[in-house]
C-alpha cells in the first residue's frame, strides 16, 4: 500500500506530505484546486513522462517521493532484487526533474531507469479513470485479470512447464537437425580427412620424439666422421703416409741399435717413453676403432624420421593447426562422421521427443482453455449483476476467449481473452476503449475491481473522478462499491459527489491559496467536523446551509 507521498516544488505545491491508511481515502475540494496536480505528481514518481513545466516557477527542480509496504513475497521484491536494488521495509519510488527537462529515477535511493521505475511501480499501485493510462485495453492484462479471478494456478504452472519443455524438445530437435546438415554437408571432406590422418595415425607427443631422434642421428653423423679422421691420423690409408705409431717404431729401434752398455740412463728412459707412447698409442686406436663402430652413421634412419617429421608437419599445415594437435583433430572429424552415421537416429528421437513434448502441452493447454470458458462465463455474470446500480442496467459486458494459432502459443496456454462491452441493446460487443465513453468505462472498471477485488498484486488502487457525471442513487452504488474494494485492497479517490466521500475512512481537502505574490494547493486531512463540513460544501455548492449540514450527517452516520 502506498504509505506516504513527498512533494516538493511541482507547479503549485511548494512542500507536501502526506501519509496514508488502509481503506478508503478521499480528495475532495473545488474545481481548479489542483486534485489534478497531485495525480500529476504521483505520476512523476511512478515514472510518468517528465515535464519541466510541471516544476514551481522559483524552483529549480521537482523532486516527488512515494514510500509503499508491501508483503515480504511481494514480485517487486523478486524485481528489485533481480536488478541487484537493496531491498527494506518500504520501497521508495523517488523521481527528480530539472528544468532542463532532464529526470532522475531512483527506487530506494538507487538510480535506475525510468523505465525499471515504471515496472516496479506497476506491480505497486494502479491509476484508473477515463483520463488515465488504464492498460486494461492490453489483451495481456485482460488474460491475467481473468485468470486471477478464476483459473486454478497449479494448472497455469502445469501450462507453463510443458510449454518449457516443449520448447527445450525443439531447440535440442533444432540442433539435432543442424549437425546432421552441417555433417552431411562436409561428409566427402570428412570421409576424406579421417582417412588420409587415419592412415598417416599421428601420436599424442610424436613430433617431439622425432624431432629428438633426429636431432640425435644428426650428431651421430657429425660424431662417426670426427673419430673416422681421428684414426687416419693414427692409422693413416695411405702406406706414403706414416702414422705416429710407425714413427715410434722406427724411434725405438734406432735407439735399440745402441748397446746396452752405452745406452746409458737417458737413452733407456728415452727408450722406454717410447714404448710407453706406442702402447698408449695402440690402446688409443682400439678405443677409437670401437667408438667408430658405435658412432657409425645411420643415414637412411635419418632420412625416415626427417619424412615422417615433415610428413606430419605438412598435415598439419594443410587443417590450421599445429602437429601436436593432429590426433583431436582425427578425433573430432571421427566424431563428426559418427554424429553423421548415428544423425538420422538422433534426430528422430529429438523429433519423437518435441512431438511428444507438444502433445503434453496441447493437453494441459486444453484444460487451461476449459477452466478459462467456465471462468469467462463466471466473470461475464459477476460483472454484468454490478452493471445496473452504477446506471450501466442496458450494458453488456462480455469475456471473449478465443484460439491463438500455433505461433503465438506461449507459458500461458494457446488463447486470447478480449474484455468486450455493448452499451445498447442489439449492438455487437466491442473493444472497451472503443465502444464504452469515459464514464462508462470509469464505473466498468469500477464494477470489475469490486469483483477482482484481492485478486492483484497490487496495494493501492487510484480512481480519478469514477463517479464524474452521475449523482443520486447511481454515485451512492459506487460509493458502496469503493469501500467495498477498499476491504480488501487500499483505495484512494478523487470525487465531486458526497455519497462517496461520506464513504471514506480519510478525507483531504485540496484547496487553493492565494498569497501576496503567487497561489498555492494546500491539502488538508480533515477531522470529523471540519469533513461534515466539506460535505455539505459539496452538496450545497458555494452557500452552506443548515440543510446541506444536515443532509452531510446523514451521509455520514449511513456509511
Amino acid at each position: 500500500m502506498l504509505t506516504a507521498l513527498s512533494i516538493r516544488d511541482v507547479v503549485l505545491i511548494d512542500r507536501l506530505d502526506l501519509s496514508f491508511d488502509t481503506g478508503l481515502s478521499v480528495f475532495t475540494g473545488e474545481t481548479g484546486a489542483g486534485k489534478s496536480i497531485l495525480l500529476d505528481a504521483l505520476g512523476l514518481a511512478l515514472g510518468a513522462r517528465a515535464d519541466a513545466g510541471l516544476i514551481r516557477a522559483e524552483a529549480a527542480q521537482a523532486v516527488v517521493t512515494a514510500s509503499f509496504v508491501v508483503g515480504a513475497t511481494h514480485p517487486a521484491y523478486a524485481l528489485l532484487d533481480h536488478h541487484g536494488i537493496a531491498g527494506g521495509e518500504d520501497i521508495l519510488l523517488r523521481r527528480i526533474v530539472a528544468r532542463d527537462g532532464k529526470s532522475r529515477a531512483l527506487i530506494n535511493d538507487q538510480p535506475v531507469g525510468a523505465a525499471l521505475l515504471r515496472r516496479v511501480a506497476d506491480l505497486l499501485i494502479e491509476i484508473q479513470g477515463q483520463h488515465a493510462q488504464i492498460g486494461l485495453s492490453d489483451a495481456a492484462t485482460q488474460r491475467n485479470m481473468l485468470d486471477d479471478y478464476g483459473v486454478d494456478r497449479a494448472l497455469r504452472d502445469t501450462v507453463a512447464s510443458f510449454h518449457a519443455s516443449w520448447q527445450a524438445a525443439e531447440a535440442a530437435r533444432h540442433d539435432a537437425a543442424a549437425a546432421l546438415a552441417e555433417a552431411q554437408r562436409d561428409e566427402d571432406f570428412l570421409r576424406h580427412a579421417v582417412d588420409e590422418l587415419a592412415t598417416l595415425a599421428p601420436r599424442n607427443g610424436e613430433e617431439d620424439d622425432l624431432a629428438a631422434s633426429r636431432q640425435h642421428l644428426q650428431g651421430a653423423e657429425r660424431r662417426a666422421e670426427a673419430i673416422g679422421n681421428a684414426l687416419g691420423e693414427l692409422a693413416p690409408r695411405e702406406r706414403r703416409s706414416a702414422g705416429p705409431a710407425a714413427t715410434l717404431r722406427s724411434a725405438a729401434r734406432a735407439l735399440a741399435r745402441i748397446a746396452e752398455a752405452e745406452q746409458g740412463p737417458v737413452i733407456g728412459q728415452a727408450l722406454a717413453a717410447i714404448e710407453r707412447a706406442e702402447e698408449a698409442l695402440s690402446e688409443a686406436e682400439t678405443l677409437l676403432s670401437r667408438a667408430a663402430s658405435e658412432a657409425e652413421a645411420d643415414p637412411r634412419g635419418l632420412e625416415a624420421i626427417e619424412e615422417r617429421l615433415f610428413a606430419l608437419r605438412a598435415m598439419a599445415r594443410k587443417h590450421g593447426v599445429t602437429a601436436p594437435e593432429l590426433p583431436g583433430l582425427l578425433d573430432h572429424f571421427a566424431a563428426r562422421l559418427a554424429t553423421l552415421d548415428a544423425g538420422t537416429a538422433s534426430l528422430q528421437q529429438c523429433e519423437a521427443a518435441a512431438h511428444a513434448a507438444r502433445g503434453e502441452y496441447i493437453t494441459a493447454a486444453a484444460a487451461l482453455t476449459g477452466a478459462r470458458d467456465q471462468a469467462a462465463a463466471r466473470l461475464s455474470r459477476a460483472v454484468g449483476r454490478e452493471l445496473p446500480p452504477l446506471k450501466l442496467d442496458r450494458a453488456r459486458f462480455v469475456v471473449e476467449r478465443s484460439a491463438l494459432p500455433e505461433a503465438q502459443w506461449g507459458p500461458r496456454g494457446a488463447d486470447a481473452v478480449r474484455f468486450l462491452i455493448a452499451t445498447n441493446p442489439g449492438d455487437a460487443p466491442g473493444a472497451l476503449d472503443r465502444v464504452a465513453s469515459g464514464g462508462e468505462l470509469s464505473r466498468l472498471l469500477l464494477a470489475l475491481n469490486v469483483v477482482l477485488a484481492g485478486e492483484s498484486p497490487v496495494g493501492t488502487l487510484i480512481f480519478d473522478e469514477v463517479d464524474s457525471g452521475i449523482g443520486g442513487a447511481t454515485a451512492a452504488a459506487v460509493g458502496e462499491r469503493l469501500a467495498r474494494i477498499a476491504q480488501a485492497t487500499q483505495v484512494l479517490v478523487v470525487t465531486h459527489s458526497p455519497q462517496v466521500a461520506a464513504r471514506a475512512g480519510a478525507h483531504f481537502q485540496v484547496a487553493k491559496a492565494s498569497g501576496r505574490s503567487r497561489a498555492q494547493t494546500l491539502v488538508t486531512r480533515l477531522p470529523a467536523e471540519a469533513r461534515r463540513e466539506e460535505i455539505a460544501r459539496m452538496l450545497a455548492g458555494e452557500t452552506i446551509t443548515d440543510a446541506a449540514r444536515e443532509a452531510a450527517a446523514s451521509l455520514l452516520a449511513g456509511a
